[in-house]
């Protein structure tokens, strides 16, 4: 009986092991304590590494690119690189005209739109979450920059290919290459540069064949 006994308890043993065993093997690991945190950050981390630095542009700069633009109620305005928002903010606030913000960081886009919120111009102006290399920016009138140099001439190619001639330029800081500026301003040491997109280059007349 002993010997029995001791069997039945072995064979009971070695069941509710295995069964624990299976058990176990089937539970889903517990969730890390980040790992949300590290999903939501990914979620609003840029579609790759900026270009440059946010750093913002002076409320007095601001103005004199609006100003040297001459930007009215019938204008668009896309700022590329377009940070918290501040310029599309000011063109619709100050002169009513719509304006478009682009930028690659989904933090600056977030803290744009509640600006926008807060100076009640959100049925003007809009912010994209997008590449501005790859953006489509064909329907601006006007177009500010605050890069670098080597970033506007990169640009620079995209600006005359997709922006209609007499669409505005205006860059803080940074001129475009070997483009000379039509108009530059000095505020309190920075300056402001002003191009106008020029008419389109018309294509060779074709030969007519011999008859």
């Amino acid at each position: 009986m002993r010997g029995k006994s001791f069997l039945l308890l072995l064979a009971l043993s070695i069941t509710g092991a295995g069964s624990y065993w299976v058990g176990a093997q089937t539970q889903s690991k517990p969730e890390k304590p980040n790992a949300s945190a590290n999903r939501q950050e990914a979620k609003n981390a840029p579609a790759r590494t900026p270009d440059v630095h946010y750093v913002p542009t002076p409320p007095e700069v601001v103005d004199e690119m609006l100003r040297m633009a001459n930007v009215r109620k019938e204008d668009v305005v896309y700022d590329l690189g377009s940070g918290d928002g501040r310029i599309v903010i000011a063109a619709a606030e100050k002169h009513g005209a719509h304006g478009v913000g682009i930028d690659i960081d989904p933090e600056r886009i977030k803290e744009a739109e509640e600006n926008a919120r807060r100076a009640g111009v959100t049925h003007l102006v809009k912010f994209r979450n997008e590449d501005l290399f790859e953006a489509d920016i064909h329907e601006a009138t006007v177009v500010t920059l605050y890069l670098l140099e080597r970033l506007n001439e990169k640009l620079r190619p995209k600006l005359l290919r997709e922006l209609k001639p007499g669409t505005r330029i205006v860059s803080h800081a940074f001129r475009m290459g070997d483009w000379e500026p039509e108009k530059t301003a000095d505020v309190d040491g920075r300056m402001v540069y002003f191009w106008t997109v020029p008419a389109k280059a018309a294509a060779p007349k074709q030969n007519a064949p011999p008859h």
